[in-house]
């Protein structure tokens, strides 16, 4: 009983995973990667407040204590010898004792400003100048092997550091060969990663690399609201009192958890089973092989989780739920979402149509072995995982006697928007993270890409270069101090310097007046626009979007990283008015002028939509005169801008030419400009 209590009054500090409301697809994700930590994380994205990391941590809590090595600063598995870090590989071989505890599952933290070396850890600096022996100081990775890594706006992680933990992951090893360290750890951990979409998306090429996506909105029901309300206030005024009363289904979950790790190894599926997976995903025209193996690994672990040494059908499908969204949505304004329900009607149409092909083919052609094989048993130890899922609750398991064998039949299900379709680019031309132009770091974030004297700067030293420096002068300092092997002296410091890209900002100036209602002007700007944002949207670029008509300007969408965000706000907005074009310059100059101050690397670009006519001024002046003075003053701050000339007459009053001159910048005349052409006038630009 005593064990219990401190059990609980540990809890107490945690907001119980159980007590979470609603959520259950995340929640379900999150217990899956538990069960099998190699299914490979999962990515979390949705607006603030809505439990993200309180399931994360609520989830490390309850997970299984675990064994460790007590001498292993990594945590290693004394079960599992194969898998040693160097240390302990080190102390076998030299027969040291090695002892084994018992720990609670660590939940680690990743800060947004993390950098490579906090990461993947590095040579222990004090160690090195103490003794001049080298010293591997572990980073993240080490503290959350066998343990959960929580990474909060992953999407604002500088694009490499993702790129490693992403490794990490997948390989479950952290090997270190930098500033003359070869070292070698286990790094099995849960990946959690969150984000908000509206700061950002993450690169495809990332995105792909999370095995599971759940999109997650705050709870509708008017009733699941309160009861948040009274949980939360429960936990706030008492959470040892609250602790207990969840204590028990707690537990419950951490011993489903911990049977389900226990049998995984004995999940089996058949070669059906992996043609339903394969012609899923290819009906879906899903790129890769990534989402079949993952939704295999799902589908066990589900399996596992319900006590069971099969997959079924609907396994595969609520597998599918989780890890084929985001590799459908190739474009930036595809919001369509699915269910297992629509999935597993999805599986019956193909197992249909499979029987159709081989009714009009002939069955005849399929031997005895063949169709035996198709049921039949598949077991493979790649599959079979050292532990680590969450349950339907009573969903009836369908069942299928169709056992012959198919090709993936074409079935329209989830399509992307034309749009995207049109101006997609090759994964090959797809550029890194938004972020075009090289620019020299001041802080620790960037590629170190050379050296240079420290002058009394004590941080993100350049440990290779310094020791470079000092072995020239070893062989005169070895007199002043034997017992050290390298002696170092403060003017043998050198300092990393580190390049990052520098991000851009592209503002939209939409004239909204009742000269964008002829011609079909709206159409052909909506388009143009959107071409741009899904250009923006492959490069991580920020939009904004300002409007004027009538008598003012307004920010319809301040500077974002969710080109979803704009493009929903363009379906929006309406045409009608006169033509305050100086409201919407002097506006725009305001955006721009505070993003520069907030972010001096930024690059900013202002895009103008107009013909270029305002006939409304900001005082009593003349609008005309008042529009070429707010240009003039942009062009003066330096503000890069191009001019897109909405006026399609080819009578034209030149209007928005007489802009671009005032503005300094290029005009464009939107009557036959493609979309490509477009995008390459941005890249250019920017």
């Amino acid at each position: 009983m005593r064990k219990s209590r401190d059990i609980i009054i540990v809890m107490a500090t945690i907001y119980p995973f159980t007590a979470v409301v609603g959520q259950k697809r995340m929640k379900r994700s999150l217990i899956l990667n538990a069960i099998d930590p190699r299914i490979g994380g999962v990515l979390i994205r949705g607006e603030r407040g809505t439990a993200k990391s309180t399931a994360a941590r609520g989830l490390a809590a309850i997970l299984p204590e675990e064994e460790v090595i007590a001498e292993c600063r990594f945590g290693c598995d004394p079960h599992d010898e194969t898998n040693w870090c160097t240390e302990c590989k080190a102390r076998k071989a030299d027969h040291i004792p090695m002892t084994s505890i018992k720990r609670k599952t660590p939940f680690i933290n990743l800060p947004v400003s993390a950098t490579e070396d906090r990461v993947v850890g590095t040579l222990d600096i004090e160690e090195a100048l103490k003794t001049g022996q080298k010293q591997f100081e572990p980073g993240v990775l080490a503290a959350a092997n066998r343990g959960v890594l929580y990474i909060d706006e992953v999407n604002l992680l500088e694009d490499h550091v993702v790129d490693i933990l992403l490794d990490a992951a997948a390989m479950r090893v952290n090997r270190i060969e930098r500033e003359g360290i070869s070292f070698y750890h286990p790094a099995r951990f849960i990946l959690v990663g969150t984000m908000n979409p509206e700061e950002g998306d993450l690169r495809p090429q990332l995105l792909d690399r999370f095995a599971h996506s759940v999109d997650i909105q705050g709870i509708a029901d008017a009733r699941d609201r309160v009861e948040i309300m009274v949980r939360h206030f429960a936990f706030e005024n008492s959470p040892e009192e609250f602790a207990a009363r969840w204590y028990e289904d707690e537990k419950e979950l951490t011993e489903q958890i911990r049977a389900a790790r226990k049998i995984i190894g004995d999940v089996t599926y058949t070669t059906r089973d992996l043609l339903t997976i394969a012609s899923l995903s290819a009906s879906m025209k899903v790129e890769g092989h990534r989402a079949d193996l993952i939704i295999l690994k799902t589908a066990r672990a589900q399996a596992a989780f319900e006590g069971r040494t099969k997959i079924t059908d609907l396994d595969i499908a609520s597998a599918a739920e989780l890890a084929l969204p985001h590799r459908l949505q190739k474009g930036p304004f595809s919001e369509r979402d699915f269910t297992t329900e629509e999935l597993k009607i999805k599986i019956d149409e193909l197992r249909g149509q499979a029987v159709e092909n081989i009714s009009q083919e002939g069955a005849a052609e399929f031997s005895e072995t063949e169709k035996k094989n198709l049921i039949d048993p598949v077991y493979s130890t790649v599959l079979t995982p050292s532990g680590t899922m969450y349950s339907h609750g009573g969903d009836t398991i369908f069942n299928n006697a169709s056992t012959q064998w198919w090709e993936p039949p074409e079935i329209d299900f989830i399509t992307q928007t034309d749009l995207f379709q049109d101006h997609n680019l090759k994964q090959s031309q797809k550029k890194g993270s938004g972020k075009r132009n090289r620019i020299l770091s001041k802080d620790k974030h960037g590629s170190y890409f050379r050296a240079r004297a420290a002058d009394g700067e004590l941080h993100d030293l350049a440990l290779d270069a310094t020791l470079r420096k000092a072995a020239l002068a070893q062989k005169n300092r070895q007199k002043e101090g034997a017992s050290r092997r390298i002696i170092l002296k403060k003017h043998d410091l050198m300092k990393k310097v580190r390049s990052k890209r520098s991000s851009n900002l592209l503002l939209f100036l939409l004239d909204l007046s009742w000269s964008m209602a002829v011609q079909q002007r709206m159409d052909v700007t909506r388009s143009t626009i959107l071409s741009l944002l899904t250009d923006a949207y492959q490069h991580r670029d920020k939009v904004g979007l300002v409007t004027f008509q009538k008598d003012r300007a307004e920010i319809v969408v301040p500077p974002t990283f969710s080109v979803a965000l704009a493009e929903r706000s363009m379906k929006r907005v309406t045409v009608g008015g006169k033509t305050p074009l100086s409201a919407g310059l002097l506006k725009a100059y305001e955006v721009l002028d505070r993003e520069k101050k907030l972010h001096p690397d930024m690059n900013s670009l202002l895009i103008v939509l107009t013909d270029g006519a305002g006939n409304v001024s900001l005082g009593d002046g003349d609008p005309m005169q008042e529009s070429k003075a707010i240009a003039e003053k942009i062009a003066d701050a330096g503000f890069r801008s191009i001019v897109i000339d909405l006026d399609q007459n080819m009578f034209s009053q030149g209007l928005a030419h007489e802009l671009a001159n005032q503005l300094n910048a290029p005009c464009y005349l939107i009557a036959g400009l493609k979309a490509k052409q477009l995008t390459g006038i941005i890249r250019k630009e920017l």
